[in-house]
């Protein structure tokens, strides 16, 4: 059972700078991160794209901001623990918090950082035969590298911003795209539908029956008019299902904090109801302020967090140590 100063939950990008500067303030830190690679939503959900609107970048994309942000994460040499979920947050008699994982970890921290995000990331399936048998295999619920679609037959099911977006970035290196969507009408930009149409094969109104193979890999997809039930068989290589993603926050509503729907409440100091328990990004809702899910406002909500932390374990301890090109003065 280790023992710290705080844990952070969440290895996405507020959780991996709050990692970071709790270690800046000279603080043991523990990161615990469901899935099985740091970087949250940046790997998991679009790490081919570009982030525009984070400080120093005038464009980088998703997947190298990730690691950059774990290479700072690990400056201080944090513990993580990956593929653990923070299943239980209990508080001892003496003011120490511990949190229980999924995989039987137990830890004990001072204070805890709560930087979940929309919860353990989980793609949303369709129920098609054959959809799951083939998972990773040939199907997929997104892009982690364009270079792997390269000359492939690819069908991509969907009809909002990711879909088309992914129809648009993969038209110039597969062999061929095809996009089915079940309606005539698309939750994605108008200008980007304009051009997807003109890149890739569309069927409106379709839907994915099935999905065949060698066991091994992906050959076919079924596909049907759902007005019409008439059925195509198409050859191909690889389906992506981009229908969206859903965020499971799992026993985090029954550990006493204040919530208001799926965000946990705070205030301007990042605290939460609970003593010694910090929570920023996505996923914290501080009161009297507009909610703006955007990295750079989650960079500095960690980063007051952690400020706070560092008082709440230690009084004598400033809350703005100065500046973090002064180092040595910074730790104390």
């Amino acid at each position: 059972m280790g023992e710290y100063d705080i844990i952070v939950i969440g290895g996405g990008p507020v959780g991996l700078f709050g990692t970071f500067y709790a270690g800046l303030r000279d603080m043991k830190a523990l990161l615990i991160d469901s899935q099985d690679e740091l970087g949250g939503q940046l790997v998991t959900l679009y790490p081919e794209k570009m982030v525009y609107d984070v400080g120093g970048f005038a464009g980088i994309q998703a997947y190298e901001l990730a690691q950059r942000l774990i290479e700072q994460a690990k400056m201080f040499s944090p513990d993580v623990r990956t593929k653990e979920w923070a299943d239980v947050l209990q508080r001892t008699q003496d003011g120490i918090w511990v949190v229980k994982t999924d995989k039987g970890g137990e830890y004990k921290a001072k204070s805890v950082m709560i930087a979940a995000g929309i919860g353990k990331i989980t793609p949303s399936r369709l129920g098609a035969k054959g959809e799951v048998d083939y998972e990773g295999k040939g199907v997929y619920y997104t892009v982690r590298r364009k270079k792997d679609f390269q000359d492939m037959r690819v069908l991509i099911v969907g009809g909002g911003d990711s879909a088309v977006d992914w129809a648009l970035t993969l038209a110039p290196i597969a062999k061929s795209v095809t996009l089915i969507h079940r309606r005539d009408q698309f939750r994605a930009h108008e200008r980007s539908v304009k051009e997807m149409f003109q890149v890739a094969k569309v069927y409106t109104w379709h839907e994915l029956k099935e999905v065949r193979g060698d066991g091994t890999r992906v050959t076919q997809a079924v596909i049907f008019d759902n007005r019409t039930k008439e059925e195509k068989t198409l050859d191909v290589d690889a389906v992506i299902i981009s229908i969206g993603h859903k965020g499971d926050l799992g026993n985090m509503t029954k550990w006493g904090l204040n919530m208001k729907g799926r965000d946990i409440v705070v205030n301007p100091k990042m605290e939460t109801n609970l003593p010694g328990v910090y929570a920023v990004g996505d996923i914290a809702s501080v009161e009297g302020a507009p909610k703006l899910a955007l990295i750079a406002v989650g960079f500095g909500q960690a980063a007051v967090a952690a400020s706070m932390a560092k008082k709440y374990i230690d009084p004598n301890a400033s809350v703005f140590a100065g500046h973090s090109s002064e180092m040595d003065k910074f730790k104390k």
